[in-house]
């Protein structure tokens, strides 16, 4: 599988480490930037890159964005047709396997593909963490998960 990663100059720390991590871990993972820290930069210049490539191939790849809140970011990528992008703030949602974490609903219900962190919000440690579980929590493929995802897939919007 394919992780393609993005962020501005607000994760930029954060995602050169966690670019960095998930290799040593033997991910295939694909920068699509910032690949230098410029305050001026904006995120939808990163975050598009990631969103159009997991558009193209939503089951087989898998995105993390990263900005300053990670809100605006998750918006840009879910204007694309099948991303399914949700936000994490880091111990405000916290990494416990129960019903109440965020992280294992997104993947578990939801099938997200694309995790967008908030990174004013996060440690190293408690990053790697959260995407760590998400990575490595299935899609339940309950019947009413995937009814709801089709219905979701099949909107079609006027251009107008």
């Amino acid at each position: 599988m394919k992780i393609y990663i993005g962020t501005d100059h607000a994760g930029y720390v954060l995602k050169e480490k966690l670019v960095s991590s998930l290799r040593a871990e033997g991910y295939e993972v694909i920068d699509k930037g910032a690949f230098e820290y410029n305050e001026a930069d904006d995120y939808p210049d990163f975050v598009i890159p990631v969103a159009r490539e997991v558009s193209k191939d939503p089951d087989g790849s898998k995105g993390i964005i990263l900005g300053g809140t990670g809100e605006g970011e998750a918006i840009a990528a879910n204007k694309f047709p099948h991303v399914r992008a949700i936000v994490d703030y880091g111990k405000a949602t916290p990494v416990v396997e129960d019903e109440s974490n965020i992280i294992l609903r997104s993947r578990q219900h939801n099938n997200a593909n694309i995790l967008s962190l908030g990174a004013r919000y996060f440690t190293e440690d408690d990053m790697m963490e959260a995407v760590n579980l998400w990575l490595n929590t299935p899609f339940s493929e309950d019947e009413r998960h995937v009814r709801r995802l089709g219905k979701i897939d099949a909107i079609k919007l006027d251009s107008n």
